[in-house]
């Protein structure tokens, strides 16, 4: 894949960089701030852009500001974040959008460089890849939550890794158990969140989203 990296600590910045070309990818660009990014999005056209939530110059949202922008201006573009914390409000941004080719990492997960990869390649793959950990923390805000309350805790853990972008395949695996079980699963959720018999929309994006929002 053709990826452009925007990060603005060099160290990491460079060691994704070499990373990436071992892996077999393209680097046509490696940037350190938002505008940066965008620009060379728009000059590259990459297959995948890995950005930093915060760069310079405030060390906010700049980054996700760019990704957002990307997203605008080049619809097709895929995009894997990262971020050192949890910020909440940005993934939830994230999450809440259209989700096919977006990712969310925090950083401490880039070192496990297998779980990157992967990450990287369910998101050039059009797929979701978001943080075991993001989700946890996003999806502790709804226990209350009435609808929530119907799941059992079997079904709350293969929500939890559909919010993550896997397959039912991929949660099959993780779970130790059949994939038939893992859909029947899926579709006592979708019963549950009232999803069952809903058309024209994903209905595995429409459920991670009633989750995060009730």
């Amino acid at each position: 894949m053709r990826v452009i990296l925007a990060e603005d600590s060099t160290l990491l910045r460079e060691g994704l960089v070499r990373l990436l070309l071992e892996e077999g990818h393209e680097v046509p660009a490696a940037v350190g701030d938002g505008e940066a990014l965008v620009a060379a999005v728009a000059e590259h056209r990459p297959d995948v852009v890995v950005a930093d939530v915060r760069m310079p110059p405030t060390h906010t949202d700049e980054g996700l500001r760019a990704v957002l922008e990307i997203r605008r201006r080049h619809p097709g573009t895929r995009v894997l974040v990262l971020s050192q914390y949890v910020e909440k409000r940005y993934a939830t941004e994230l999450m809440t959008g259209d989700v096919d080719g977006v990712g969310y990492l925090l950083k401490d997960r880039v070192a496990q460089v297998a779980d990157f990869l992967d990450a990287l390649d369910r998101v050039g793959a059009g797929g979701a890849a978001f943080d075991p950990e993001v989700v946890r923390q996003l999806l502790a805000r709804t226990t209350h939550a009435d609808p929530l309350g119907r799941l059992t805790s079997r079904e709350r853990e293969v929500l939890d890794h559909m919010a993550q972008g896997l397959t039912n395949a991929s949660t099959a695996e993780r779970l130790h158990v059949s994939q038939s079980a893992v859909e029947k699963h899926v579709n006592a959720i979708f019963d549950k969140l009232g999803l069952l018999h809903v058309t024209g929309y994903s209905r595995r994006v429409l459920a991670v989203l009633r989750y995060l929002g009730s």
